[in-house]
């Protein structure tokens, strides 16, 4: 895989392209090319900047269709969702709806029946591309939960990593890997810190494990990449990578300075009081607590984490936000046995 840093969109990732041995066998007059764009909702930054994603475009210079893919979630439409690149969008640039595809297949994912739009699959090339963040569920593997075409996905959380592993082995893999660097995501991903880097390879697995360690992620503590790992999809050991542009060290030491900055920043914006209370306030207003719903802690942390809200080791703060809530009277709880639960009517 290759680092480089970035400049021009479309010149940083051709040298990116002609370091790891060029992308002649993808880019072909036979086979479309779906982009996998990671992006949770169009009114936040965290997603592949128009640039990165017209230089992967541009560079597909011989598919006969490139799409633009994602799939509805409660954060809006996938079509809604796909307007950040409107501006890319030509007939031969395609956004598609992976919620709304007549022509699907069957498939069962962990242990669940579901139907997966065909444009997913081979001999389509698949790309996924996603932003450079500390999520310990990952960037361009968990990018892939955006193939499942229901809106509501909160119920495969618990089997994420098989779920993950199985669309990746049942549509014929992630052909092209290409992580955003631009702005590093760390934490709640209120403000993010210009790295300007990005990272391409042709195993997806050797670019997440990358990504992560850059990031401060624990490649161990990532289920996600670990169940990857386990099925022999990709490499994750960090000592078998073949790294080629940019010193990963070189990397490294750019992007622990980068978090200690951001740490200061963040402490000087108001710190973790104000994360939390706008991460909370988020849910409140989205209705997540409304009645029937009874949400127990457990079911905040778990929906902050998917937010990429820094939850780990900070829970105590999360705990002490809920708290607050209820005495300005936003929220109602009570205890159930030794769950606390909170609601809104």
């Amino acid at each position: 895989m290759a680092i480089v840093e970035l400049g021009d969109g479309a010149g940083a990732l051709g040298r990116a392209f002609e370091q790891i041995g060029g992308i002649n066998e993808l880019n072909t007059y036979e086979r479309p090319v779906v982009v996998k764009v990671g992006v949770f909702s169009h009114k936040a930054d965290n997603h592949s900047s128009v640039s990165v994603v017209k230089a992967i475009v541009d560079s597909f210079d011989r598919a006969p269709l490139v799409f633009l893919a994602e799939s509805d979630n409660y954060q809006g439409t996938a079509l809604e969702r796909l307007q950040i690149w409107r501006e890319l969008f030509t007939k031969r640039v395609i956004p598609v709806s992976l919620s709304d595809e007549a022509d699907s297949r069957r498939v069962v994912l962990a242990g669940q029946e579901m139907r997966l739009s065909n444009t997913l699959f081979k001999p389509n090339v698949l790309v996924s591309t996603h932003i450079m963040r500390s999520f310990e569920r990952g960037s361009i593997l968990k990018n892939l939960f955006g193939c499942v075409p229901s809106p509501k996905k909160a119920k495969y959380h618990k089997v994420l990593p098989s779920l993950l592993a199985d669309i990746y082995e049942r549509t014929g893999g992630i052909d092209l890997a290409v992580i955003d660097g631009t702005f590093f995501w760390r934490g709640a991903g209120e403000f993010p810190i210009r790295m300007n880097t990005l990272l391409v390879g042709r195993d997806a697995v050797a670019v997440e494990a990358v990504g992560a360690m850059l990031a401060g992620l624990k490649l161990e503590k990532m289920p996600v990449l670990q169940e990857f790992v386990k099925r022999g999809l990709g490499e994750g050991d960090s000592k078998n990578i073949e790294i080629v542009g940019t010193p990963l060290d070189t990397l490294k030491a750019k992007f622990k300075g980068a978090a200690k900055e951001h740490a200061r920043e963040w402490r000087e914006r108001g710190g973790a009081p104000k994360i939390w209370a706008s991460a909370i306030d988020q849910l409140i207003n989205e209705g997540f607590f409304r009645l029937p719903k009874k949400r127990t802690r457990e079911e905040v942390r778990k929906t902050l984490m998917d937010r990429s809200v820094p939850v780990e080791g900070n829970m105590n703060l999360v705990v002490t936000t809920l708290k607050r809530r209820v005495k300005k009277g936003l929220l109602k709880t009570e205890k159930a046995g030794e769950t606390w639960i909170y609601w809104t009517e």
